[in-house]
């Protein structure tokens, strides 16, 4: 056997004694390992490998996979939370105002005579003189403790199954469109005089979102259609009712869910969020017409 010049027998491949190199990690150079990827087969050593359902990977795999991993979501492209949030957070700040109105009035029936309750109760002619948040603030007002308890029941029975179908943002969108779409047509159709409260223009339109959310599932839409059906012979029979305020919440509620579980995947926050931008945008047209007539 020939040798290379200055080289020793042991360090020849095949040689007498030959021992190979031992492998480094491909992130520390400065470490000796014997462990590998199991996915990438590259040298590892122990800080840098992390357990998998198979083996070890790298931290560089494990980075790779969390980059290309998709999630589960639902038909509105929201990833499932596992609790509600929004939910009580509405329930909560009803329930806050609520009690600041009762406290003002000294009055657990006649809460509307509070300050708040007139400062905040939606009065065409007073939103034409310039009191513009009455359009939302409205929403968290309520008649007596059973209007309140009415609502907040049926906004929770109802709005539990959509936020987790929706997610928080959507579900609030629906709620927040729909309650101004109501608050609108109060505006534009009531008598000028008229006192207008409640949060029940924003929970018909999350009635309207079931509708949506059943069809969209391909689910028996009767449940949905019950409860609307129910509420809607109740709006044009009992006094006292905004009969206004409900359907507008309705129909603005229904176009925003549908915009949300129908949008095309690969368009869906544009879409999602052009459809919102787009309600919104008519509910302040009805207003502003509405301003116009005040002024003539």
């Amino acid at each position: 056997m020939t040798l290379p010049p200055n080289q020793p027998p042991h360090e020849q491949p095949g040689g007498y004694g030959y021992q190979p190199a031992p492998e480094v990690c491909v992130r520390h150079r400065d470490r000796p390992t014997g462990l590998r990827c199991n996915r990438c087969n590259r040298p590892a050593c122990r800080d840098c490998l992390r357990e998998a359902s198979v083996g070890y990977h790298c931290v560089d795999c494990v980075a790779e996979g969390g980059r290309t991993q998709r999630y589960a979501t639902t038909v509105a492209g929201a990833e499932p939370s596992g609790r509600e949030l929004v939910i009580p957070l509405l329930i909560a700040v009803n329930v806050a105002v609520f009690v600041v109105t009762v406290v003002q009035a000294g009055s657990l029936g006649r809460n509307d005579t509070a300050e708040l309750f007139q400062r905040w109760a939606l009065l065409p002619v007073a939103v034409a003189d310039g009191d513009v948040w009455r359009l939302v603030t409205s929403g968290f007002l309520h008649f007596g403790p059973i209007h309140l308890a009415l609502n907040m029941l049926v906004l929770w029975v109802i709005g539990r199954d959509l936020e987790a179908v929706l997610g928080r943002s959507r579900f609030l969108t629906v709620y927040l469109v729909a309650l101004l779409g109501g608050s609108a047509a109060v505006f534009a159709l009531e008598r000028v005089d008229s006192l207008t409260a409640g949060a029940s223009g924003a929970i018909y339109g999350l009635m309207g979102a079931l509708l949506m959310v059943l069809l969209r599932l391909r689910r028996s839409p009767g449940p949905a259609l019950f409860i609307i059906g129910i509420n809607v012979v109740i709006t044009f029979t009992v006094p006292g009712i905004s009969l206004y305020g409900h359907l507008g919440g309705l129909v603005f509620g229904t176009v925003t869910a549908a915009a949300m579980v129908y949008a095309p995947r690969d368009r869906r926050a544009p879409v999602q969020i052009g459809a919102a931008a787009a309600l919104v945008a008519i509910a302040v047209a009805v207003v502003v017409l509405r301003y116009a007539q005040f002024a003539a």
